[in-house]
């Protein structure tokens, strides 16, 4: 087995590096609906932390650090620090693809130090990915074998057969795009389709939920939509959503869970910047864990009716 000291080892080429040492990573893992369920019930939290890592935002005692150790270095403080308070993590890829082969290594390094320590948790891919079906073939190979992630987000605009192919993987999620928090979301998520009154991102949620089921497909619902998760609720009832946008983008937990939770919870909330970077000094992982500890106290309190 190659040991991370060949990272270190300067004659070793890069690449090389990539497909050898991460070939290590493949851990058999799935997360039943079921599973996520007892996991939130067992931790009294239905936190998702975002690990959406700017260099430019973390601390400067990091900074000084190659990109890749800067990443893993920050990532890994953060795991350790909020572990107790969320049950899932979900970095986007940008942050990490910006940074070429350097971020895919501090990424898939993120991914194996969460499987490693913290198996319970569910690890999300926020890629956005959608193409043509051998590309998305192509996609799902690489988040579900290669990384063995529990679930990627996937945008819809191109139809059932941009989405089949991550549906194929046994125990795995595919997060579908539906009605998100941004300002741009309106532009054509709340235009009404087929000569009726009913919305395009209505439409998105009754035609993929056709495609698979409720043990395989999660949707993506902005917290800043407020009371909208009522129409959400009438069309995808027992389905489970993952809700970006409280924290720093002003979403509401309290609106969400009123409107969005469902017998079995139903959500997943992710926080991010409120999180990661509420501090700026080498206290950074420090006060990440009390925001996440407070999220996940008022989780609990949500939850109360549930247990």
């Amino acid at each position: 087995m190659i040991t991370p000291n060949i990272l270190n080892t300067p004659s070793t080429p890069i690449i090389l590096i990539y497909f050898v040492y991460f070939e290590t990573l493949k851990i058999p893992t799935n997360m039943t609906r079921s599973q996520l369920f007892e996991q939130i019930k067992l931790k009294k939290t239905f936190l998702c932390v975002g690990l959406d890592t700017d260099i430019k935002k973390i601390p400067e005692h990091l900074q000084s650090l190659p990109a890749q150790d800067a990443i893993f270095e920050f990532n890994k403080a953060i795991i350790d620090a909020t572990e107790p308070y969320c049950i899932a993590y979900k970095p986007n890829l940008a942050f990490y693809e910006c940074f070429g082969v350097e971020g895919w290594i501090a990424f898939e390094k993120t991914v194996r130090y969460i499987r490693e320590k913290y198996p319970n948790q569910f690890i999300i891919a926020d890629a956005k990915r959608g193409d043509i079906g051998n590309t998305s073939s192509l996609y799902a190979r690489s988040f579900f074998e290669h990384l063995d992630l529990d679930a990627v987000t996937v945008a819809p605009y191109m139809g059932e057969d941009s989405l089949k192919p991550f549906l194929g993987y046994e125990g795995k999620w595919v997060i579908c795009l539906a009605l998100t928090s941004n300002k741009g979301s309106h532009d054509f998520q709340l235009s009404t389709v087929d000569g009726t009154s009913t919305r395009l991102f209505e439409k998105v949620l009754g035609t993929v939920k056709t495609w698979g089921t409720e043990d395989q497909i999660m949707f993506v619902v902005g917290a800043t939509q407020g009371k909208m998760f009522e129409d959400i609720r009438r069309i995808a009832p027992d389905s489970f959503l993952l809700v970006p946008g409280i924290g720093a983008q002003g979403g509401s937990l309290q609106e969400v869970v009123r409107y969005g939770m469902n017998k079995q919870c139903g959500l997943i909330v992710n926080s991010s910047r409120a999180i990661i970077y509420a501090d700026h000094t080498e206290r950074f992982a420090e006060v990440a864990a009390q925001k996440a500890k407070e999220v996940a106290d008022e989780m609990a309190e949500c939850l109360k009716p549930l247990l």
